[in-house]
């Protein structure tokens, strides 16, 4: 892989890489305290203060599982790509290793390491590939959390999601037409068999919601759908980008904080 661009912030850097096929794909390197993991006890994600703590504390590897994405939701520039393909597993571990030895620092001394596939692609059209990178991963990193991103694919078995591994939904929308048009997917589980989803994960599944407009979110379709006791809702900001800003969309109503 070659760095083709990359962009550095005060916690991590984000780089643009370059596959041997002259393919591009998105990895980052980012780091925060470790006081960030208890959202739930704390009940607010928000920085106490301006220290953004180290890769010692919460050090977090989001790799592709796709050069492009055919999902082509629509507040992500990655669907415009002209072309995608899946990623193998080896080009999966290569991106962590990469950060990892970018970086110097060991993961095994950090109070939390955790991969993220949450970048380029869907990792459900890909799943084999992710499963068998994830096994490569941990036998790499021991001590490596996982957390797969994903719209909910209609027919995914969520059986491999168990201990240190944990899963994340895009809902996005609490109402079916307006997540429709935000993940224009047609393959994918319904609002309420989202809701019915259940893993064997050491932590609750993430119910991950970039809010387009105040009606996308009902208090009474979580209550209804996603019982307290399994998911966890994380509130997200729009990255403005060309398609983004194609669909009218601006920031969203979560904004982002630069520690540019």
């Amino acid at each position: 892989m070659i760095v083709k661009k990359k962009k550095e912030f005060a916690n991590g850097t984000v780089y643009c890489l370059q596959l041997s096929d002259g393919l591009l794909i998105e990895t980052t390197d980012t780091f925060l305290p470790y006081y960030t993991k208890d959202a739930i006890g704390r009940k607010q994600n928000k920085l106490d203060n301006h220290e953004l703590g180290s890769r010692a504390d919460r050090w977090m590897v989001g790799v592709s599982t796709m050069s492009g994405c055919p999902v082509r939701c629509k507040f992500c520039a990655t669907g415009a790509m002209k072309r995608f393909r899946n990623l193998t597993a080896d080009e999966i571990v290569d991106q962590v290793v990469f950060a990892v030895q970018r970086s110097g620092f060991d993961p095994s001394q950090s109070k939390e390491f955790k991969v993220n596939y949450t970048r380029m692609g869907e990792p459900f059209l890909n799943i084999e590939n992710v499963k068998e990178a994830i096994r490569r991963i941990s036998n790499l990193y021991p001590n490596t959390h996982h957390y797969v991103s994903t719209i909910g694919l209609a027919g995914s078995d969520f059986s491999f999601v168990e201990g240190n591994i944990t899963l994340q939904i895009s809902l996005h929308s609490f109402d079916e037409k307006a997540r429709d048009w935000l993940i224009p997917h047609k393959k994918k589980m319904t609002i309420e068999e989202l809701g019915k989803i259940r893993t064997k994960s050491n932590l609750k599944t993430t119910i991950n919601l970039t809010l387009v407009n105040e009606s996308d979110f009902d208090a009474d379709a979580l209550r209804r759908y996603f019982d307290k006791e399994h998911f966890f809702v994380k509130l997200s900001p729009i990255n403005p980008n060309d398609i983004s800003e194609k669909n009218s969309l601006g920031d969203g109503i979560i904004q982002g904080i630069n520690l540019e």
